[in-house]
């Protein structure tokens, strides 16, 4: 009957989209992890001498994950609205969003170049300002879940200017 023709039709469309789900999140977490896991140690952050209130390592790691979860989530709901067409900012805004999200742990915390970590932080904040607004046309929830990842690099800039000047 029509009535399970459109249910089966559904079931598909919903089978489609928890698998864009899953790859459009998992990516960013992935790649997350990967660089946590090749870079993460801290070993020189640890050793290094820093005002009491800076976070312990797993929290910074913790933060980055959920960063990622977000944009990964920001991702594919413009995505799901077609948004990252070719007229679009909204892809090489993410692209370029992402790439510098992962350079930051082994900036600071492997190689210990804060000052050039407080660089990449800043031009990572205003790409994500940019993303927030370029995606937040496209569909307003997907401009509301880059919020967290402004804040935490917002945060991780603050941060990263304390490592650098102490």
């Amino acid at each position: 009957s029509s009535s399970n023709a459109r249910r089966e039709k559904r079931m598909v469309k919903a089978k489609r989209a928890l698998k864009t789900f899953v790859v459009g999140v998992g990516t960013n977490l992935t790649l997350t992890m990967g660089i946590i896991l090749l870079f993460g140690s801290g070993k020189r952050y640890n050793a290094r001498p820093k005002p009491p209130w800076l976070p312990l390592l797993w929290f910074v790691h913790l933060a980055s994950l959920s960063s990622s979860f977000f944009m990964g989530l920001a991702s594919w709901l413009v995505w799901a609205e077609g948004g990252f067409g070719p007229r679009s900012d909204a892809l090489p805004l993410y692209l370029a969003g992402t790439s510098l999200g992962v350079v930051w742990d082994p900036l600071v915390l492997v190689m210990g170049a804060d000052w050039v970590g407080l660089a990449f932080c800043l031009v990572h904040l205003g790409t994500l300002v940019a993303c927030k607004r370029v995606f937040g046309k496209v569909n307003p929830l997907a401009g509301e879940a880059v919020r967290p990842c402004v804040v935490w690099v917002g945060f991780l800039t603050i941060f990263t200017f304390s490592l650098a000047i102490s």
